[in-house]
């Protein structure tokens, strides 16, 4: 049971990570079919933490900047990812094939990792200490989630 929490649990973050990332990656110019969906997102982010359009404008740009690089990593993992599934699901899996591909997932994971410090660097400064303290105050409401939520998935898979 606890190796199926770990492993949803594990799931749970890299879904989420890879949607905030895809987010993010998309800040700078969004397709056009999301345009209505994206600009009330950036709104809400502004609303929420009180950013300045200066503000906005300095993150947007940051992003901006990193978006082919953030579109390749994100595009790296999900094709890893397909091949670990792959892998999983071949009718001559073993562990050294499965082994193999989880290694090109963490690969790209840890790529995807080194990004995040990146932008992290560049758009922390941007925001003053108390929209610092509300973003980690928003990444606790979001553990939290994660955790009821697999929790919930937990005991329903022990039922």
């Amino acid at each position: 049971m606890k190796t199926s929490n770990c492993l949803t649990a594990t799931l749970a973050a890299a879904l989420f990570a890879g949607a905030v990332i895809t987010f993010t990656s998309h800040a700078a110019k969004p397709p056009a079919g999301h345009r209505a969906f994206h600009g009330h997102l950036l709104e809400r982010a502004k609303e929420k933490l009180g950013l300045s359009d200066e503000q906005l404008a300095k993150i947007k740009a940051e992003l901006g900047s990193e978006k082919d690089t953030l579109h390749a990593l994100i595009s790296a993992l999900h094709t890893a990812r397909v091949g670990l599934r792959e892998a999983i699901q071949a009718p001559d899996a073993n562990e050294t094939s499965v082994r193999a591909a989880s290694a090109k997932v963490s690969v790209a994971e840890a790529d995807l990792a080194v990004e995040r410090l990146k932008l992290y660097g560049k758009i922390s400064p941007i925001l003053t200490e108390e929209q610092r303290e509300e973003v980690k105050v928003f990444q606790g409401k979001i553990d939290d989630f994660f955790d009821t939520a697999i929790n919930r998935i937990g005991e329903h898979l022990a039922q």
